[in-house]
């Protein structure tokens, strides 16, 4: 069987590798240099199992920039293309999914369309009206950066929405189930058809929950800290409760990434007809969170000048979110540096996944570690790692943090929001 997928990102990929396990696979993507390295088993994204699995012999696979060469023939066309979220119309930018669908349509118009990118609750009902000549399905992802092929063979729920009142479409829905089931390690993983509104609804809010599960940790953080009180101690004794449970509970900048920030924003839009409280405060208490980590690092630096008679400089370890991955879009860091930036505080940056010679807003950059720790005064970073072993006591980190001085708090925390 020929399966198609539209776009390279880290769910088109995932998804092509899983899928070309048992089938024949053609990856649709814009960028020349994503498609060339993909044609030469090199993953474009940072993942060791997609990397392990590029080397496996049995895998057919390729990509192409050509549309017609990769939906033609086609009985399956996976859609994973971005769906950034646009403040102006305060709604996701559907308009590459549907570039898709009607690219589709005409090359390949019997082929069962797929929607993993995340679009708004009515969306896909709203395609197969507007192209009643399609098959449009809708598929969410549960995928980490950093692990999206390990989730994809070894899923929590396998998920599909359509049409469930037309057999056909139904039965499309339970036949591409098992083709991601067939192409997962784990067995007799939990398979889940509903209709497409009901899907695209779980998406929301699962990742809404997972914002508000964030906030709640760095909310308790931020009283922790104006408290003198050690964070990991009491994070320790409450997820002790089985019904809390000991994980996704570390303190950080704020959520970030491409799916959470949006996600929650496109939700809140979504309930404007909805009597809600939790929903908008997902969103606020994010910017709280950044505006009060950037504060902090203020009153610091205000603190080091008066010790130093100097100027101190901010080193940002860092930008990205997560070990094991090279993402760092929509990091929670960059509307830190951005307050940070507002108020004149020097930063010098190190992040070796930058190209050479790119810059992140004017910001100074070094590629030496050795010279970005012996510069820094003070070093914001997510985490800790080895890299920082010898410098912990510039460091101010967001996990696993000690037990640290009082801090007098300082009035309401007004939330941040990026232009």
């Amino acid at each position: 069987m020929k399966i198609a997928i539209a776009g390279m990102g880290y769910v088109g990929l995932s998804q092509a590798v899983l899928l070309a396990q048992h089938n024949s696979v053609c990856v649709v993507d814009v960028a020349a240099e994503k498609v060339d390295m993909l044609n030469r088993g090199i993953s474009p994204i940072q993942d060791s199992y997609l990397d392990a699995y590029l080397n496996k012999p049995h895998l057919r696979l390729r990509a192409t920039l050509d549309p017609e060469d990769g939906y033609s023939g086609a009985e399956y066309v996976v859609i994973a293309v971005p769906t950034d979220f646009n403040p102006r119309e305060n709604a996701f930018d559907t308009a590459m999914v549907e570039s898709v669908i009607r690219q589709v349509l005409r090359y390949a118009p019997e082929a069962v369309m797929v929607i993993k990118s995340t679009v708004p609750v009515g969306f896909t009902q709203s395609m197969q009206s507007k192209y009643p000549a399609g098959h449009i399905l809708v598929s969410p992802e549960f995928l980490r950066e950093g692990k999206a092929l390990y989730d994809n063979l070894y899923p929590s729920r396998i998920i599909v929405g359509t049409d469930l009142a037309d057999p056909v479409l139904t039965e499309q829905a339970h036949a591409f189930a098992r083709l991601l089931q067939d192409g997962a390690e784990k067995k007799n993983v939990e398979l889940l058809v509903t209709g497409c509104g009901e899907a695209e609804t779980i998406k929301l809010f699962a990742n809404t929950y997972l914002a508000l599960r964030i906030g709640f940790f760095n909310e308790l953080d931020t009283f922790a800290e104006l408290r003198g009180l050690d964070t990991g101690s009491i994070i320790h004794g409450i997820c002790q409760d089985p019904r809390i449970g000991q994980y996704y509970n570390n303190p950080s900048f704020g959520y970030g990434g491409y799916c959470l920030p949006k996600d929650t924003r496109q939700l809140l839009a979504s309930c404007r007809e909805t009597p809600q409280t939790l929903i908008g405060a997902a969103v606020s208490s994010n910017g709280c969170r950044k505006s009060f980590i950037a504060r902090q690092i203020c009153r610091r630096v205000e603190m080091l000048a008066s010790q130093e008679n100097s100027q101190p400089v901010v080193g940002i370890y860092r930008l990205t979110m997560k070990s094991g991955s090279d993402n760092f879009r929509c990091s929670a860091i960059f509307d830190v540096m951005e307050q940070l930036r507002q108020a004149g505080v020097p930063m010098l940056l190190y992040e070796p996944a930058l190209t050479p010679g790119q810059t992140v807003d004017g910001c100074r950059r070094t590629d030496d570690l050795a010279q970005f720790k012996s510069l820094s005064s003070l070093i914001v970073a997510n985490r800790l790692d080895d890299g920082l072993s010898d410098v912990q006591d510039k460091a101010r980190l967001q996990a696993h943090r000690r037990k640290r001085k009082h801090l007098q708090p300082y009035g309401a925390c007004r939330p941040y929001t990026p232009t």
